[in-house]
C-alpha cells in the first residue's frame, strides 16, 4: 500500500522552502552604450538602471557585477524601482556582495512600494520565510495580494497557498481554490497542479478525480514534475482514469526525469504490485470476522485497496481495514486512516483520518506519527498546533523516518514552535540526508553557504548541493549556480 506523505506534498505546494527572486522584465534600451553612460554621468535614473543592466549582463561591455552594482544604487538611490528591485535581487543571492537578506528586504520594500510587482512577490517571500524582516505571515499574504490583484500568476499562486494553509489568511478552501484558479487559467503550471489537488481532495470544490486528471495532465505536459507524479497516481488507483499501470509507470518515470522523488517511491511501490490477477475466492464479510486474524484481515484490505490478486474495490478494503483497525492492528488504523483522507471507500473525513492515525501513532507507529505531526502542522482533521507538530515529528524521527527527521530539522532552522536552533537543525537534517533526503541535503548546503550551524563553507556547500541532485532534489541545482556568485 502506499506510503502517505501528507507534509511532504504540501511541502511541494511552498512550505518552508526556499524562492528565487522573481522579475518581470527591464526597460526598453534603445540608446548606445556611450549615450547611456553619459547620461547616467548626468544623473539620469533611468539611464543609470539601464547602464546597470548592460555592466550586469556584459551586453556592449565586459560583464562587472561591482559597476552594475554601483549603477544600480545610484538609480535606486533616486528612487527608481526597477533599480530597486534589481540591488535588492544582488543582495539576496549575493552576487559578488555578501548575501544579505536585510538589504535585500530594504530595497524590495522600496521598489513594492511604489507598485513595482516582481518587488512586491518577494516582499511577500521575505516575510513568508522571515528572510531580513521577521517572519510574518499577514504582511506575505498582504504583498501577494498587492501582486495578485494586479494578475500577476505568481502572486496568484502564493495567495492561494496562503489561503490553502491559513497562513496570514483564515483558512478557506474555496478562496485557494479561487486563486489557484485564476492563475491555473492563465497557464501557471503550479496552479494547475495545486487546483488538481484540490480537485482530488475535495478541497474547497466538490471531489471530481476526472477534473483533478485534467489540471494535473495539463502541468505534466509543460513538465510540472509532481504534477507528473500525481497523474501517475491516477493512473495507478483508477482516479479519473482507467486503471492503467504503464501509464503510471511512464508519467512516475517522467516525474523522475524532473527530479521529483515522491515518484521514485511510488514507482518502487508499483513495481511489486504484480500485473496478472489470480481468481480470488468469494470473501463475505461473516466468514472473513469468522476466519480471518487481523493480520489476515489487513493482508485482504491491501489487496483489495491495490487490485492485487483481486480487483481493486476500495469499499472491502475499508471493510477489512476497520475490522483489523478494531482489533488493535497499528498498520490497519494507518490505512483506514489513509482512506478517510483521500475519500477512498468512505466519505472524505479528515477528523476521521487524524483519528484512526492518532490510534496507530500512539503504538508507534512511524508513518501515523509522521502524519499526525503533519496533520498538526497544517491544521488537518485537528486544530493547528505547531508545538503538537513537533511533538510527533520528534516521536517519528527518532524511529528513523526521514521526511519527520528532515520537518523536525525545519522547524529548528525556521523556529517553529521551538527556539530557531541551526545546531539542532543540521542534526536532524544529517539524519535524513543519510537515507537519501535530497531536501535534507539542500539544506545541509544552505547552512553552510550561510555559516547557519557550521561555519562558512562553500567548498562543503557545493558538495551537498550535489548531493542533492543525485538525489534527484532540482531546486538545489539553483542553489549551486547561485554558490558563490
Amino acid at each position: 500500500m502506499k506510503k502517505i506523505s501528507v507534509l511532504s506534498l504540501l511541502l511541494l505546494l511552498g512550505l518552508s522552502s526556499f524562492s528565487i527572486p522573481v522579475t518581470v522584465g527591464v526597460d526598453f534600451m534603445p540608446d548606445t552604450f556611450n549615450q547611456l553612460k553619459a547620461k547616467a554621468l548626468q544623473g539620469d535614473a533611468s539611464a543609470q538602471y539601464r547602464l546597470g543592466i548592460k555592466y550586469y549582463t556584459g551586453q556592449d561591455v565586459q560583464r562587472n557585477i561591482t559597476e552594475a552594482i554601483y549603477w544600480y544604487r545610484k538609480s535606486a538611490d533616486q528612487g527608481h524601482a526597477l533599480a530597486q528591485d534589481a540591488l535588492a535581487n544582488i543582495y539576496y543571492i549575493g552576487d559578488a556582495v555578501p548575501r544579505d537578506y536585510s538589504q535585500a528586504a530594504y530595497w524590495y520594500r522600496k521598489s513594492a512600494e511604489q507598485g513595482y510587482i516582481s518587488a512586491q512577490v518577494n516582499m511577500g517571500n521575505c516575510y513568508e520565510y522571515g528572510y531580513g524582516v521577521e517572519q510574518d505571515y499577514a504582511q506575505a499574504a498582504f504583498w501577494y495580494r498587492k501582486a495578485a490583484d494586479r494578475g500577476y500568476s505568481i502572486a496568484m499562486n502564493y495567495l492561494g497557498q496562503c489561503y490553502e494553509k491559513g497562513h496570514g489568511v483564515s483558512k478557506d478552501y474555496a478562496q485557494a481554490v479561487y486563486w489557484y484558479r485564476k492563475a491555473a487559467e492563465d497557464d501557471f503550471s503550479s496552479a494547475q497542479c495545486n487546483l488538481g489537488h484540490c480537485y482530488e481532495n475535495g478541497y474547497g470544490v466538490e471531489k471530481d478525480y476526472s477534473q483533478a486528471v485534467y489540471w494535473y495532465r495539463m502541468a505534466a505536459d509543460k513538465g510540472d514534475g509532481m504534477a507528473q507524479n500525481n497523474l501517475g497516481y491516477c493512473y495507478q488507483t483508477g482516479r479519473g482514469v482507467p486503471q492503467d499501470y504503464e501509464q503510471a509507470r511512464l508519467w512516475y518515470k517522467k516525474a523522475i526525469g524532473n527530479y521529483n522523488t515522491q515518484a521514485q517511491e511510488n514507482l518502487a511501490n508499483l513495481e511489486k504490485i504484480k500485473p496478472e490477477r489470480k481468481q480470488a475466492q468469494p470473501v463475505t464479510a461473516s466468514s472473513s470476522e469468522q476466519n480471518q486474524t487481523p493480520q489476515n484481515m489487513l493482508k485482504l484490505g491491501i489487496s483489495y485497496y491495490e487490485g492485487k490478486v483481486v480487483p481493486l474495490d476500495y469499499t472491502k478494503a475499508v471493510f477489512f481495514f476497520r475490522k483489523a483497525a478494531e482489533r488493535g492492528l497499528a498498520q490497519a488504523q494507518y490505512n483506514l486512516g489513509i482512506c478517510y483522507l483521500n475519500g477512498e471507500g468512505v466519505s472524505k473525513d479528515n477528523s476521521q483520518a487524524a483519528h484512526w492515525f492518532l490510534k496507530a501513532a500512539e503504538q508507534v507507529y512511524a508513518d501515523a506519527q509522521y502524519n499526525m505531526g503533519a496533520f498538526y502542522f497544517d491544521g488537518i482533521g485537528v486544530t493547528q498546533d505547531y508545538a503538537q507538530a513537533v511533538y510527533w515529528f520528534r516521536k517519528a524521527a527518532n524511529q528513523g523516518h526521514a521526511l519527520a527527521q528532515r520537518n523536525l530539522g525545519k522547524c529548528y532552522y525556521f523556529g517553529d514552535s521551538v527556539a530557531k536552533d541551526y545546531s539542532q537543525a543540521l542534526y536532524w537534517f544529517r539524519k535524513a540526508a543519510a537515507q537519501g533526503d535530497g531536501e535534507s541535503q539542500c539544506f545541509i548546503g544552505i547552512c553552510y553557504e550561510m555559516g547557519s550551524g557550521v561555519p562558512k563553507d562553500f567548498t562543503q556547500a557545493k558538495t551537498w548541493y550535489e548531493k542533492a541532485l543525485q538525489s534527484g532534489y532540482k531546486k538545489a541545482e539553483q542553489f549551486l549556480n547561485l554558490l558563490g556568485h
